[in-house]
């Protein structure tokens, strides 16, 4: 049984051809068009079978039964510059490949007798890479990463004179690949892609009063390991100080809560509030990511026929700078920006949703993640393999498809 579970997850996954950047650190800023569209708002407005995996609770905003199924188109634009001193050995700015994505999404929910409601569904959540094969060997190491992760998850929740309690359980696939040039001796590190599978799960909260509904929900974290990928990756820099490391990417825990109010029958403003834990995530906080806050804005005008979306998420960048004046946090530096520069911060959002019928509705999301420079500290590697400075620009955009039926 989990060997077919597995099967069908990779072949959803299957539909991205690369490594998907995220928004919030490696995290999509939302699952689904709906919640894109307004800058990642889950937590206290319900967006029918997307909230799935966001908050649970929200499925009690369904009337019957939803299927909702589309995808990501997401484009990050990553650009790198290591800063050598040689004007004869510097390439100058180096463009990461991995700039097209495709992230599938599969939500059902439905409404079973007055109180409860259960659903099933698979979502691309998180991802990150870049691409540097094709750029200059000295300066990016032909660096190569991609993280991809996804969840098949059976929300359920439970609904009583405007309360409801939703929990899902979760089973997420990952695929962790990091190989590189080792600039000492011009071999290949890395030996392709290693996966897991690992159960996990959400609970939410929610309360409708009417014009104001409030939220809540707790995403456990979720302990990961890719075999051979960060212990190799790190082995050729123990010679400079880097200390071992395990091969545990532990995807970080989540306390959210969130709330809307409608203005009107057709207004309606929201915000959510998130701490994603970085810090405390085996693997990330072994390459100095920190816990980070993320905050979401957005309004809608609804009615029967369309509705209009817009939204504002920001979130700060997890990644802390190491004092890079030993070769070790040097080294930790380097890795970060060029092999997983989550460092986009700010995200302007829009969309809406055109009825077709009285059932098929069709939902559109654009985003984009305005662009980001970060510089840090390499002076403990230089002039070896960097310059004093090591920096990475990155902006993202995308647009998100879905089709929603209701029956």
């Amino acid at each position: 049984m989990t060997r077919t579970i597995k099967l069908a997850v990779v072949a959803a996954l299957a539909l991205g051809a690369t490594s998907a950047f995220a928004t919030n650190g490696d995290h999509l800023i939302g699952l689904g068009a709906k919640s894109r569209a307004m800058g990642g708002i889950s937590i206290g407005m319900s967006h029918g079978a997307e909230s799935g995996i966001p908050n649970p609770a929200l499925l009690a905003g369904i009337k019957g039964t939803e299927i909702s199924f589309g995808g990501t188109l997401f484009m990050p634009n990553v650009k790198y510059n290591a800063n050598l001193t040689s004007p004869q050995t510097d390439p100058g700015t180096q463009d990461s490949a991995a700039d097209l994505n495709v992230i599938p999404e599969v939500s059902v929910a439905n409404k079973v007798g007055d109180h409860f409601y259960w659903g099933v569904g698979i979502w691309g959540t998180a991802g990150m890479g870049t691409d540097y094969r094709s750029e200059d060997a000295s300066a990016s190491m032909e660096m190569v990463t991609a993280l991809q992760l996804m969840q098949l998850g059976v929300p359920v929740a439970y609904e009583m004179n405007g309360f409801s309690i939703g929990f899902t359980p979760i089973l997420q696939y990952g695929a962790l690949d990091i190989n590189y040039k080792n600039p000492i001796d011009d071999s290949t590190v890395g030996a392709g892609s290693a996966q897991d599978l690992k159960f996990t799960y959400n609970v939410g909260l929610a309360y409708n009063a009417g014009a104001l509904t409030v939220g809540a929900a707790y995403r456990a974290e979720i302990p990961m390991k890719y075999k051979g990928q960060i212990s190799n990756a790190v082995g050729p820099f123990a010679a400079v100080g880097v200390p071992p490391m395990g091969d545990e990417l532990t995807q970080p825990a989540e306390i959210a809560v969130g709330f809307s109010f409608k203005l009107t029958r057709e207004n309606t403003i929201a915000f959510d509030y998130k701490q994603v834990k970085w810090g405390d995530a085996k693997g990330y906080k072994e390459f100095n990511w920190k816990n980070t806050d993320v905050y979401a804005v957005g309004y809608e005008f609804a009615t029967d026929a369309f509705a209009l979306r817009a939204g504002y998420n920001h979130g700060a960048q997890p990644i802390e700078e190491k004092t890079g004046g030993t070769a070790a946090d040097a080294a930790i530096n380097i890795f970060n920006l060029l092999g997983f520069p989550g460092v986009v911060e700010d995200h302007i959002t829009a969309g809406g949703s055109v009825a077709l019928t009285d059932q098929l509705a069709v939902d559109l999301a654009v985003t984009y993640a305005l662009e980001t420079k970060v510089s840090f500290d390499t002076s403990g590697l230089s002039p070896t393999m960097s310059g004093a400075t090591n920096e990475v620009t990155h902006s993202q955009s995308g647009v998100t498809f879905q089709l929603t039926y209701n029956f």
